[in-house]
């Protein structure tokens, strides 16, 4: 570390300068309110997270990999589990997960500030300051050539369709693309998105030689299945424990129902694997529950999530109310 890097280190919280940027405390992989959620489970995603870290290790022109899915199809989850991997090879340069109506990580206006906050964590060159990307990302990264720091940098960018702008979108996109010009360090972005228009125009205007694009939902639905499998395989071996129910609960035939009602959507056995485990000492009861009433006729997966909903949601009604009260927050 150089002497004016040692310099900004040893600086107070007070005093150093990176802790005036405005900062998205919950836009981090590992905030704290984020220490729940999951990541993938050992041999689910294989061949795809595979093909990430391959990227992410590669040197090839394509330093934006975008993964994009519709929802319900474990971006989030994939973005956590790359982001937990860099970050415990010292090789994660930032991270932030946008959320919808999340507050500061609902829109852009904290985005490049925040992440610069995190890099400048790193040891990243924290010399340069300012409110643009290109003075506090770009600029200290093109002088950061200190042999001690990796080589190489990975973003971790989830959710970028949660952002409340359109327009910062496209910006985001475009700002990003510049990365490519930076010569000493190289940065690689894993960018997870829903495929809609503005995230697509945005890609429209960066070259085709600079981001590598997986279409998660297009994955092989046998693939799919298999992982869903082993997640409810994990989810109800533990919730068995929990409750002491019979060793061979719920059984063979019961998962392969609950895997064919996912219709390979993830956040459909995470719906329902919560839903059950909330239920306690009626954990059996609400599996049953959910089998009754899951359409079992093949439909458009979002049936299925609706189904699933409306479960939850009518059995999340106290039994304290009276049937008339229930029945008005039925209807609601």
């Amino acid at each position: 570390m150089n002497q004016e890097l040692r310099s900004l280190a040893n600086d107070s919280e007070s005093e150093n300068p990176i802790n005036r940027l405005p900062y998205a405390v919950d836009a981090p992989f590992n905030a704290y309110h984020k220490q729940h959620e999951p990541i993938c489970l050992p041999d689910t995603r294989v061949d795809l997270l595979q093909e990430i870290y391959t990227w992410a290790n590669g040197h090839d022109e394509r330093f934006i990999f975008w993964l994009n899915g519709l929802a319900g199809t474990g971006k989030s989850t994939i973005a956590r589990t790359v982001a937990r991997k860099y970050f415990e090879n010292d090789q994660l340069g930032a991270s932030f997960f946008f959320s919808r109506g999340g507050g500061d990580v609902g829109h852009a206006s904290k985005f490049f500030t925040t992440m610069a906050v995190q890099l400048a964590k790193n040891d990243i060159a924290t010399q340069s300051l300012g409110d643009q990307w290109r003075q506090l990302v770009l600029g200290p990264l093109s002088k950061s050539s200190n042999h001690s720091y990796p080589s190489s940098y990975v973003l971790v960018i989830d959710a970028l369709d949660e952002c409340d702008n359109d327009k910062d979108i496209e910006t985001i996109l475009l700002l990003l693309a510049e990365a490519q010009s930076l010569k000493t360090v190289r940065l690689r972005v894993l960018l997870t998105s829903r495929p809609e228009i503005p995230i697509r125009h945005g890609f429209w205007q960066i070259s085709e030689a600079e981001h590598q694009d997986f279409v998660l939902h297009n994955i092989s639905p046998s693939i799919v299945d298999h992982d869903i499998t082993i997640f409810l395989e994990y989810n109800l071996r533990l919730i068995r424990k929990e409750r002491s129910l019979d060793i061979g609960w719920p059984g063979e035939e019961v998962i392969k129902c609950l895997v064919q009602n996912a219709s390979g959507l993830f956040i459909w056995v995470a719906t329902a694997c919560r839903f059950i485990r909330e239920g306690k000492r009626f954990a059996a009861k609400r599996l049953a529950m959910i089998l009754e009433n899951s359409t079992n006729a093949i439909t458009a997966p979002e049936n299925h999530l609706n189904d699933i909903y409306i479960t939850v949601l009518k059995h999340s009604v106290s039994s304290d109310y009276s049937n008339e009260e229930k029945e008005e927050l039925y209807g609601m």
